[in-house]
């Protein structure tokens, strides 16, 4: 019970930690003057990752990298059936009115070259080097169309526009309390990842569960929560562009960031059972996506409990 009672102290600390980072990160950036455009598409971006970043290296040095590859394909799967499915049983998202064509067809580009670099048998400094360059390119290019975009329409779009997307955006925020955000981010991510990490690992050896698993399901729910209270949110807005940019975003930044810089860190082999099983999950997943995007489908409730169940079934075949 102890050990489960710290993997969720742990959890707690990482979410909390992650926040107040981007926060720090978003605010010294604004007070440097650093455009809130550059803010959005990179700060923000690595920081509401910062979480899974840091389970990755705490589990890599740990010698659970089980945990640390699971994590992100579990939390990939579990942001389409999970964090899609629970808010449209709330209300229907109404994702026809969105255009995510291109950055969804970047996020099924990322998903099958990370399923091709898993069949190598491990994540190494090559792989990784891959992951990241891709990371690269698509990062310049949402760059070159912001900027794009930007330039058109000139003088309507300044950055007190773009600051009213960013929650954690306040360009007035005095440097001390900057500094706490940026202190306690610091200091609570690694404290949470390696509580988190280190109890995890003890609960799949107290009950016979491997790593690859608990990464699957405990490491990555959790770490997906984030994710499905921005799309609960989005959901009750009606702001279904968020909700699905929140989405595709955040899978393609799993597949490219986390392991491309946990591979800095040192190998990441890969279980079988990921190569058998898990990784055609979440690119059949990922696939479920395509009548939203490209068919102008809402995701009415329907769909909701039809993805929530599918993610039922996956957790249950898991853990049975």
């Amino acid at each position: 019970m102890t050990a489960w009672l710290l993997s969720g102290l742990g959890l707690l600390i990482l979410l909390l930690a992650g926040d107040a980072l981007v926060r720090g990160a978003v605010n010294l950036s604004l007070r440097l003057g650093v455009p809130a455009l550059i803010v959005s598409l990179t700060i923000v971006a690595f920081g509401t990752s910062a979480p899974e970043l840091l389970i990755a290296i705490s589990a890599i040095k740990e010698n659970a990298p089980g945990i640390a590859l699971g994590n992100v394909v579990g939390s990939n799967t579990a942001n389409i059936l999970l964090v899609l499915g629970l808010p449209a049983l709330l209300a229907t998202l109404h994702t026809s009115e969105c255009d995510s064509r291109k950055n969804y067809v970047f996020m099924i580009m990322a998903t099958v070259l990370f399923i091709g670099l898993a069949f190598l048998g491990e994540f190494n400094l090559v792989s990784g080097g891959i992951l990241l360059a891709a990371l690269a390119l698509v990062l310049w290019n949402a760059f070159r169309e912001a900027h794009a975009h930007r330039k058109a329409c000139g003088e309507a779009c300044n950055d007190d526009e773009e600051l009213d997307g960013l929650e954690e955006a306040d360009p007035d925020m005095p440097y001390w309390k900057v500094a706490i955000y940026l202190l306690l981010g610091l200091i609570g991510l690694p404290m949470g990842a390696h509580l988190l990490v280190e109890n995890a690992t003890v609960i799949a050896r107290t009950y016979g569960i491997s790593e690859t698993i608990i990464g699957l399901t405990l490491v990555a729910v959790g770490t997906s929560l984030p994710e499905l209270a921005t799309t609960v949110m989005a959901a009750l807005r009606r702001q279904a562009d968020v909700a699905l940019g929140n989405v595709i975003g955040s899978n393609m930044f799993n597949l490219l960031a986390i392991v491309g810089i946990a591979t800095l860190v040192g190998r990441i082999p890969v279980d079988p059972e990921f190569l058998q099983f898990d990784l055609w999950v979440m690119l059949g997943a990922s696939l479920l996506l395509i009548p939203f995007v490209f068919f102008k489908k809402d995701i009415t409730r329907v769909w909701g409990l039809l993805l929530t169940l599918l993610y039922a079934v996956y957790i249950v075949t898991l853990l049975a």
